[in-house]
């Protein structure tokens, strides 16, 4: 399946009627700095060109808030750190996690869930996190930065005790190393790895080969953008949790997810907040 991502998205977020309905803001004081990570279709990093859902959406939003969006391209882990250092004033796309409250507010655009993501083979289901940890051929591996809480974080500290656990900077790394056969296995969003395998020529064929499946230790959870507690002034922050909040309520996220990935792949992940 082949979709100008670049055109489509530009398209999508033009015809939507909550960018014209939106009131007049308050200036944002300086441009709000956002750190950003390839992740899916929900953010596109191409040799410094940004584009994807939630920059399309800051580009789109950003002129009537009297905002200014700087987007920088670091690995997600510097991303994470960034922003917990007060160096980011945005964190996205992002689950939210206890760990991360204490540095953001937390805006929900998405429910979706973390899977269990391999290729197509006879071996019986995982059922669970002690199923995946007693079989000890599999490997495992996740994006360095990725949280998708505290039930992942220990299954992480599981597998690496077990010399089982690798880590890598990005999802399309991460899909190179399941296709060689190096790693069994990865934990994260389906639709990260749907989006990483469409924009890379040498996985062609792979999307068809997932095989996805649930484990109760990885429940549905919010996805959505965290704003800073630290880095920005109060009004700044009222400015852009009325410019989310709004751009949630009017489901663009969700219907960009919607036109981008196949059926299958987006009912097992990703549903409306």
């Amino acid at each position: 399946m082949t979709i100008r991502v670049h055109s489509f998205l530009r398209q999508l977020l033009t015809a939507l009627p909550f960018v014209a309905a939106l009131p007049a803001f308050a200036d944002c004081s300086r441009d709000i700095v956002v750190p950003l990570s390839s992740t899916g279709v929900s953010v596109i990093v191409d040799n410094g060109a940004f584009s994807g859902i939630y920059p399309d959406i800051f580009r789109s939003l950003g002129p009537r808030a009297g905002c200014h969006f700087t987007f920088t391209s670091v690995p997600r882990a510097r991303q994470q750190l960034l922003f917990e250092t007060g160096k980011a004033d945005l964190l996205v796309p992002a689950t939210r996690t206890a760990a991360r409250d204490a540095y953001g507010v937390f805006v929900p655009m998405v429910g979706h869930r973390a899977m269990l993501i391999s290729l197509q083979s006879p071996r019986p289901p995982i059922t669970n996190a002690q199923d995946l940890l007693d079989r000890r051929d599999l490997r495992v591996a996740v994006v360095r930065g990725y949280d998708y809480g505290d039930a992942y974080q220990a299954l992480l500290r599981d597998l690496a005790r077990q010399g089982r656990l690798f880590t890598e900077v990005d999802p399309t790394a991460v899909a190179r190393l399941m296709l060689m056969g190096a790693v069994d296995m990865t934990i994260m969003g389906p639709t990260i790895m749907a989006g990483s395998i469409n924009r890379e020529p040498r996985l062609n064929g792979m999307l068809d080969r997932l095989r996805l499946e649930s484990i109760p230790e990885l429940p549905w959870q919010q996805s959505g953008v965290y704003v800073s507690r630290s880095s920005l002034s109060p009004d700044d922050r009222a400015v852009l949790l009325e410019l989310l909040e709004r751009a949630a309520k009017s489901n663009v996220v969700m219907e960009g997810f919607q036109r981008y990935h196949r059926p299958e792949i987006l009912s097992e992940s990703v549903r409306a907040r």
